[in-house]
């Protein structure tokens, strides 16, 4: 399993009064808008052969820019944090963490276009991705074959994410639907730290 698939598996209809901006104009102010953020989610993962879904469900914290949270509760815990110069995977059953530099791991995935700066055309070409399911979508696709994504389609409604959908180059495709979001709470520092438990396996530090 490569690092994005691990950050997303461990692992983001215009609104009447945005009626005249583009899904990526909404992006966009999200973005500008956004300086931190937190969200429950739930997570489906189909495989290309259409096998029963994987299912998951868990919370997400980002603090702008290069801090996140994305923590798994169920069915199996598993914890990515990124504390701006490192991204940490915890798989407590496993009893390993995976540790990479935060512009290796991050660089073109789709934690880039929460947690990254504003400069979405560094590393991603968006397009309007029309109207569907009440949403207006942005697809981005990323400029490097490394992310591990063929592209990201994401649903807004006016300035609120409320779907991601992520193409991998191995045929699946992962929806994440947030839920009971907030933008710019305060967000205590900790929540960006990380330090491997005794005896836990650290590879790649």
């Amino acid at each position: 399993m490569n690092l994005t698939r691990k950050l997303l598996a461990a692992a983001f209809v215009l609104a009447p009064a945005f009626a005249h901006a583009g899904a990526i104009d909404q992006l966009r102010a999200f973005l500008d808008d956004t300086r931190s953020y937190r969200a429950d989610f739930d997570q489906s993962v189909l495989a290309r052969n259409g096998r029963k879904p994987q299912e998951s469900s868990g919370k997400l914290a980002i603090l702008r820019p290069g801090k996140l949270r994305w923590e798994i509760l169920k069915p199996y815990p598993q914890l990515v944090v990124g504390d701006g110069e490192k991204i940490w995977i915890h798989d407590p059953e496993l009893q390993q963490v995976t540790v990479r530099p935060a512009g290796d791991a991050i660089g073109a995935s789709p934690a880039a276009l929460l947690a990254g700066s504003n400069a979405l055309e560094k590393n991603f070409v968006l397009r309007e991705g029309g109207e569907r399911d009440g949403l207006s979508w942005v697809e981005a696709t990323p400029k490097t074959a490394e992310s591990g994504f063929e592209k990201v389609r994401i649903g807004l409604l006016g300035k609120e994410m409320k779907v991601m959908e992520l193409f991998d180059n191995f045929g699946q495709t992962t929806l994440i639907r947030l839920q009971r979001s907030e933008r710019n709470p305060a967000l205590p520092a900790t929540l960006f730290r990380f330090t491997p438990p005794a005896g836990s396996d650290v590879i790649g530090q």
